[in-house]
């Protein structure tokens, strides 16, 4: 149940889905992996929306290269782990909810233990190599894996729900070249809030989400679109899904 303090903090959008709805975003808990351009804005906006508690992993320390795009972390912080400066601004924002700030590399060994307990994981990474980790534990727990991705000003999202719809190794079934790319803050903040968004809807029974759908965003032209994408039957990490499902 929603306290006094929480029913006037969330009643703007108790408007939208209710207080069952809200209610169920308290019980949440989502993984997001990453505090950087795309984890800023996604941890920010989950936390205001209640978010009952959210679980932040990242091995980096904030540097002023960071701070055009990664908005919870300020010259203040320079040096400190990103996730204990994003966990202070969180908390600061919203002392209704838990925040856990850990501070690791996401790999094979410790991704399972990450994900243990989410109802969503959000990829807020900026390489293939560990997000393929993460779509293999979203897939084989059979947990909704919310990704996005940018490059200059450009940025795409999509949602994947196991067994369902296309993984990300069905999208990507080669990584791109490792390099480090254009990263604009305004880009993040558009990519991060579909990512939050569809993490809100997902939780709350809202909406149609971004499932079997891959959102391309173009802000050089202020253009977004939406294109189909299908499941891969080959495909290495949810190909066996897909054979359970068959008459």
């Amino acid at each position: 149940m929603l306290n006094e303090s929480e029913g006037e903090r969330y009643r703007r959008q108790t408007m939208i889905f209710g207080e069952e709805g809200q209610e169920r975003l308290k019980r949440a808990t989502v993984f997001i992996a990453g505090t950087g351009g795309l984890g800023c804005p996604i941890a920010l906006y989950l936390a205001a929306a209640g978010v009952g508690r959210i679980r932040l992993a990242d091995r980096d320390t904030v540097d002023l290269s960071n701070l055009n795009r990664q908005v919870l972390h300020g010259t203040p912080d320079l040096g400190r782990p990103k996730v204990v400066s994003a966990a202070e601004k969180l908390a600061a924002l919203n002392p209704e909810i838990a925040v856990e700030a850990i501070r690791t590399v996401i790999d094979a060994a410790t991704v399972a233990g990450l994900a243990a307990g989410a109802d969503v994981i959000v990829d807020a990474m900026d390489n293939f190599e560990t997000r393929y980790l993460l779509n293999g534990a979203a897939v084989e727990r059979g947990i909704p894996l919310v990704h996005g991705g940018i490059s200059g000003f450009f940025g795409q999202a999509t949602t994947v729900i196991p067994g369902r719809t296309p993984c990300l190794r069905c999208l990507f079934p080669v990584p791109p070249p490792d390099e480090t790319f254009p990263a604009l803050g305004t880009t993040a903040g558009v990519i991060g809030l579909v990512q939050a968004n569809e993490t809100i809807k997902y939780l709350t029974g809202s909406g149609d989400l971004l499932a079997g759908r891959l959102l391309l965003w173009d802000g050089a032209r202020s253009t977004m679109e939406t294109i189909p994408v299908e499941r891969q039957a080959g495909c290495p990490a949810c190909g066996h899904l897909h054979e359970e499902v068959r008459p």
